[in-house]
């Protein structure tokens, strides 16, 4: 017999053991439903209250404990051993199932007790054997009609029901609307901006005409008076890392409304007609939090110019989340104190209707920086940086000119990263300018060694670049010559630096341009009287410089001032560009010899300059093979100033 005092004390023990696990699960589920920090959703009464699903899950569970039919009792003992006492009549009765055999001796044992189980190897004999030796036995199937349901159904439901719960939040994103977020919730970004004008270097006329945009948030009583309107739109134009976003920024910042921070690409989903839904969500909560500001990046991404064949259905979903966003701002209010901000570095490809009057308004070109901007934005960069006393930022931002904003971050970023490396207090002029060549022209290699014969091949080949940039009329100065390999493939650079900003280039510059790329394969000709693949990326820039030249600038006196052929973007085929011929076969022929004359006059400029320089050009390969690299100082006290 069972002892009931200790049947007593397990199950005080287990039902203990389930107030401790009620305790977690209901825990778990408050901390779970409550608010997230900064979430404007009160608690709620019906999330204070713990879910049914919670009961029904406890209530399955003490089931599946005590619905397993049949109990064994006693001690497990061998199946030999439950042979042999069979064979000697102590068995009294045995109960066999399924999964076990639960038996009662005739007399007590003092190592069994009077209750045993064991696990039965199942065999023809057995039946027999307990006729033989008389033993009441009874044949159950182990499981009562409760036991089935729930293992059998309400358990695998439950569990396949609590995974569904589980996962179902993740497929929709949170929003718990419809079968994998085929609603029109989207992750918005949605931030009260701390950053200001301040935070942002340069682009002035850029700021100028923002600050306009500001007044209207603020006080957009003084233009409604007037009898005008709020701009609707405005879309930031320029290159990447212009600072367009961080503009955006600080609009909001300075205005003090909500920002809603989205990317264009958060639109597009692989199923039709989501894009047009979550742009509806983002407008909608816009208009409640009005006024605000809805930045949108990349707008490229929706607003391409429709047309064009559809691919699997990726035009269709485009286009009609591109429409709804022309409706959206089309249908709300100009009063309402929403406005559209959106940055794109590829203008010419957008929609002509995104671009009208009435939606995006006003457009504002955020150029790359001047000399002064980046003079400016090197100041805000290193603002935290433990400069050296010798750190001239003019100097480096001569030597950065065409970096914008990002790279000026990177470069700052980089020499601290070098002074750290370098065990130095201070960031010094040589880390800035490691930091310059390692962003234009990538790290060292300096596990790549070349032999001789090679080291002597790009010491001429930088040599020849050098020399003719410092004998044509328009070369800009040479600033650094370097033949330690760099990047990919770079074996070397020639590094020059302009005397001025300047944002247009004649056709003499474009000449001598050619005549220096040519450079570097003539001096390998000249010296060591063969050609290297060395000279591709050269070849590449001239032959493009050449083609534009006579197509595209009118600079061919036989084709004159026409532009020959279309480049255009394919509408299916995001960033490739089909140049397509409207001139004729024979025009064609004259094109092919126009840009041939161009490469190879600069080929004999290059030529000429490098036969009468000879000496100075075997001097600069010999000092570049020794030094690897030579500044403009050095370079000037060998060749004696050049021009």
């Amino acid at each position: 017999m069972i002892d009931k005092q200790k049947l007593i004390e397990f199950y005080q023990a287990f039902i203990e053991w389930l107030c401790v696990v009620w305790a977690w699960l209901k825990s778990t589920w408050q901390s779970l439903s409550k608010p997230k920090p900064g979430s404007d959703q009160p608690d709620s009464a019906e999330s204070k209250r713990s879910p049914v699903w919670l009961y029904v899950l406890l209530g399955i569970f003490v089931l599946s404990l005590f619905a397993g039919g049949e109990r064994i009792q006693g001690q497990e003992i061998p199946y030999s051993q439950f042979l042999t006492l069979v064979n000697d009549n102590k068995v009294e009765n045995a109960v066999v199932t399924q999964r076990f055999i639960n038996g009662t001796l005739k007399e007590e044992d003092k190592k069994i007790g009077k209750h045993f189980f064991t696990v039965p190897l199942w065999d023809e004999s057995l039946v027999k054997n307990l006729q033989e030796h008389k033993v009441e036995y009874v044949v159950r199937s182990g499981d009562n009609w409760l036991s089935n349901l729930l293992f059998n159904w309400v358990i695998p439901l439950a569990i396949f029901a609590g995974l569904w719960m589980w996962l179902l939040p993740k497929m929709t994103g949170g929003a718990g609307r419809g079968f994998l977020n085929l609603g029109n919730k989207i992750r918005i970004q949605q931030e009260t901006s701390k950053t200001t004008f301040d935070d942002v270097a340069g682009a002035e006329s850029a700021k100028q005409e923002l600050k306009e945009t500001i007044e209207f948030l603020k006080s957009p009583e003084k233009l409604q008076k007037l009898g005008g309107r709020m701009p609707k739109g405005v879309l930031l134009v320029g290159s990447p890392g212009t600072g367009k976003t961080l503009l955006a920024r600080a609009v909001s910042g300075e205005a003090g409304v909500p920002f809603f921070n989205i990317s264009a690409s958060e639109f597009i989903e692989m199923f039709v007609g989501i894009g047009a839904a979550r742009v509806r969500d983002l407008f909608e909560q816009a208009r409640q939090k009005a006024p605000c500001i809805i930045f949108i990046d990349e707008l490229d991404a929706i607003g391409r110019s429709r047309g064009g064949p559809a691919i699997m259905g990726g035009n269709d979903e485009r286009e009609q989340t591109l429409n709804q966003l022309l409706t959206e701002m089309d249908g709300f209010d100009a009063t309402s104190g929403v406005v559209v901000m959106a940055a794109t570095n590829r203008p010419e490809i957008l929609d002509k209707a995104l671009l009208r009057a009435g939606r995006f308004d006003r457009q504002i070109v955020v150029d790359k920086p001047d000399l002064i901007d980046r003079v400016a934005i090197l100041k805000l960069h290193s603002k935290a940086m433990q400069l050296d006393k010798d750190i001239d930022l003019n100097t480096v931002a001569k030597r950065t000119p065409g970096f914008v904003g990002a790279d000026l971050s990177n470069i700052a970023n980089e020499a601290a990263i070098l002074a750290a490396r370098g065990g130095r207090d201070t960031v010094n002029m040589a880390d800035f300018e490691a930091a310059i060549d390692r962003v234009m022209a990538g790290p060292e290699k300096k596990n790549r060694i070349l032999g001789p014969d090679e080291k002597r091949r790009v010491a001429y080949h930088e040599a020849g670049h050098a020399l003719v940039a410092e004998n044509v009329p328009t070369g800009q100065p040479v600033h650094k010559i370097s033949i330690i390999p760099r990047g990919v493939s770079a074996l070397g650079f020639t590094l020059q630096l302009p005397v001025e900003e300047k944002y247009l280039s004649t056709e003499a510059e474009l000449k001598d341009q050619l005549a220096i790329l040519l450079g570097g394969r003539v001096a390998e000709q000249l010296a060591l009287q063969s050609i290297s693949t060395g000279a591709q990326n050269d070849l590449e820039k001239a032959s493009e410089i050449a083609r534009n030249m006579v197509c595209f600038l009118g600079m061919s006196k036989k084709l004159g001032p026409q532009i020959y052929g279309q480049r255009q973007q394919l509408q299916f085929l995001p960033g490739d560009i089909s140049e397509q011929r409207n001139y004729s076969e024979e025009t064609a022929r004259v094109v092919d010899a126009e840009i041939k004359a161009l490469i190879e006059d600069a080929e004999r400029r290059a030529q000429k300059i490098l036969s009468e320089k000879r000496g100075y050009l075997d001097k600069l390969a010999d000092l570049l093979q020794e030094k690897e690299v030579i500044q403009r100082e050095e370079m000037v006290a060998l060749i004696g100033g050049g021009k």
